[in-house]
């Protein structure tokens, strides 16, 4: 059975490591903060000028001017900061932040990343995409893995404008946990359910199988 956004999210939430300063893109990455697993402490990061993100808000205690960079509301935890975009970008490009989560409409197998333009269709801007991708050393993708055209999103070459080059590292979708090494998507886990034979018939790039793969542990 493939995975839900928010189990997409909860499987990115294991690669989180204790201390690491962490950037949430728009999108599915946001959930990852309702998922962080016992006995760590993680600084999330919001580009808009946030510090010690937590996790969504109950219904009715949200506060409007507590945002993340989607424009959805957020707590912040005790001893967290909010200060300007130069300072948040400040340490975006000087690579202060371990590991940043973005959403994706493309991903090749080189490590490419379209996320910021559907050419033809109105966008408000690239936003700090590109800053993250060019600074960043680990990206990992929580996206979908095919279009709602049932076409696959982890391809040989992107089709749409780059984002960023050779920088996502690895890749979580609704069906699969893979690394990008030099020869394509290495394949890691599957979603409960789904079968390796499921996944390579969704992936155009070069998918690489080695031995059993495991289930994800959710």
């Amino acid at each position: 059975m493939a995975l839900n956004k928010t189990q997409i999210a909860q499987r990115i939430a294991q690669e989180l490591q204790h201390n690491w300063y962490v950037n949430l893109g728009i999108g599915i990455p946001t959930l990852v903060a309702n998922y962080i697993p016992k006995g760590i402490d993680i600084e999330f990061q919001s580009e808009n000028g946030l510090l010690g993100m937590g996790p969504f808000p109950i219904e009715g205690t949200e506060d409007a001017d507590l945002i993340n960079a989607g424009k959805q509301t957020v707590t912040i935890l005790q001893g967290g900061s909010l200060f300007d975009s130069a300072m948040s970008f400040a340490m975006i490009r000087g690579q202060h932040v371990q590991l940043t989560v973005l959403g994706a409409m493309e991903v090749a197998q080189n490590g490419d990343i379209s996320n910021w333009k559907i050419p033809g269709r109105m966008v408000k801007g690239m936003g700090g995409a590109m800053d993250l991708v060019a600074s960043a050393d680990n990206i990992i993708v929580a996206m979908m893995h095919t279009n709602k055209r049932g076409e696959s999103k982890l391809l040989k070459k992107c089709s749409l404008p780059l984002t960023g080059v050779g920088c996502v590292k690895k890749v979580v979708t609704n069906l699969a946990v893979l690394d990008v090494v030099e020869d394509g998507f290495k394949l890691l886990e599957r979603a409960p359910g789904v079968t390796v034979e499921e996944i390579k018939n969704a992936t155009e790039g070069n998918l690489i199988i080695d031995g059993e793969i495991p289930e994800m542990d959710l």
